[in-house]
């Protein structure tokens, strides 16, 4: 099956169960969804000891709990509204067991000693150094480079856990602007999805798109920025002035 006629097969899947929801409907929506769950579960196997196949199948949870509370006729992705519950339920599930998200320390060191040659590249080149030439002073390829930076970026700036704003009494993470996957509440997660919503499209437009790519849609930082158009280190940048606005714009009103 090809990528679109699958895209098609999914969206009419995901309308039948909308209408008639039944057990066989929602198996073959989980069939045809499955490469978001390893896609996810992958990506957060390497900062953590917990099994890349424990990871996907607490990953299917949140896939199912997706399926069952998609509205097609909200206009929204699939994949878009499908990867925050997927990833949620991972993470619900590596805090409950008491993991704590890492970067492998070979990746802390590389990022740290890769700052400093930044630091030493540009003073002796007179420019921003090229993301190749970082690599090559560290003497590893420029997919690891990536690999190290792109890790950085997903604790620091990507995490749920991420404190962009703070109350009255408490500090705000960027993970309670979003919906929870165990909430019950619908009201509720409708509601902080339209605060969320609304604060974005107050954001420079590659800003939002780095946002949405590396965020929401859990893209590599260098696919991202193939998406939109930029080099992977200005979605970086991107990616702070967002998380810095977002923590404005998310602050709550005095009353």
């Amino acid at each position: 099956m090809t990528t679109q006629s699958s895209t098609i097969r999914n969206i009419e899947l995901l309308s039948a169960y909308s209408r008639n929801p039944s057990l066989k409907l929602r198996n073959k929506l989980v069939e045809l969804n499955a490469g978001l769950v390893r896609q996810v579960a992958h990506r957060l196997s390497k900062q953590c000891t917990e099994s890349y196949e424990d990871l996907v199948q607490i990953g299917f949870i949140g896939l199912i709990r997706a399926i069952e509370r998609f509205n097609p006729q909200q206009g929204c992705a699939f994949s878009s509204f499908a990867i925050p519950y997927i990833r949620g339920e991972i993470l619900h599930y590596l805090r409950d067991k008491g993991h704590i998200m890492r970067i492998p320390r070979r990746w802390q060191e590389l990022y740290a000693k890769g700052k400093t040659l930044r630091k030493e590249l540009t003073l002796s080149l007179g420019r921003s150094p090229r993301e190749s030439e970082v690599a090559k002073a560290l003497g590893i390829s420029l997919q690891e480079w990536h690999e190290c930076q792109l890790a950085q970026q997903n604790r620091l700036l990507v995490s749920l856990d991420a404190t962009i704003g703070q109350s009255a009494d408490s500090q705000i993470t960027f993970g309670d602007t979003l919906p929870d996957p165990r909430c019950q509440a619908e009201a509720a997660i409708a509601e902080e999805r339209l605060q969320l919503q609304r604060a974005m499209n107050q954001l420079e437009d590659k800003t939002k798109a780095a946002i949405e790519c590396v965020f929401l849609r859990d893209l590599p930082r260098k696919e991202a920025a193939k998406q939109i158009g930029i080099s992977p280190m200005t979605v970086t940048r991107h990616l702070q002035k967002g998380i810095d606005r977002l923590g404005v714009l998310l602050q709550p009103q005095a009353a």
